[in-house]
């Protein structure tokens, strides 16, 4: 007797902490391996990260968030993608002259290691869209290099927060 009911209690233990597990990876947090460089030196490749889904229920996307989101079809990729915020929805967006610039001024950006080698002509950001890019410009597969530029808000999972592994390189992301 005493051995069924230390069996229920790991039972109803067990099956709580996996019920949470669930809930929390589903609703709230899940973790990522980023398989590439394309966000280097800001993440490297094989980086683990954890990518809060909850941020964009409470908050706005901003510029610079590192956001974790689904491929857009034009892309013809299946895994999600992490990359950076650049242009926000109603902003003007152009690369030249190796920089990004946003409403015609430059946007500066001191976590790039490397410049823009390519150009890309000046577009409207549409309402609920973005403009996202890889850290290591040139070596990114993001929306300079989509047949539509623009990923729609729906698309966005959450956003990267923190890495924690590899234990070295720990810490918030920004």
């Amino acid at each position: 007797m005493k051995f069924l009911n230390m069996l229920k209690e790991w039972g109803i233990i067990i099956i709580t902490a996996i019920v949470m597990a669930f809930l929390i990876q589903t609703f709230i947090f899940d973790t990522r391996i980023v398989p590439s460089l394309s966000m280097y030196p800001t993440i490297e490749k094989n980086d683990r990260l954890i990518n809060s889904k909850l941020s964009y229920i409470f908050g706005e996307v901003q510029r610079g968030d590192i956001v974790v989101f689904k491929a857009p079809e034009s892309t013809g990729l299946t895994d999600d993608l992490v990359k950076r915020v650049i242009a926000l929805p109603g902003e003007t967006f152009e690369v030249k002259e190796g920089a990004v610039y946003i409403n015609g001024t430059k946007l500066d950006e001191p976590y790039l290691q490397v410049i823009p080698t390519y150009t890309y002509a000046k577009v409207t950001v549409p309402e609920n869209c973005y403009i996202m890019l890889g850290d290591n410009r040139n070596a990114s597969i993001d929306s300079h290099m989509w047949s539509d530029p623009f990923l729609h808000k729906d698309y966005i999972i959450g956003k990267a927060i923190c890495r924690y592994w590899p234990f070295d390189r720990l810490g918030w992301l920004n």
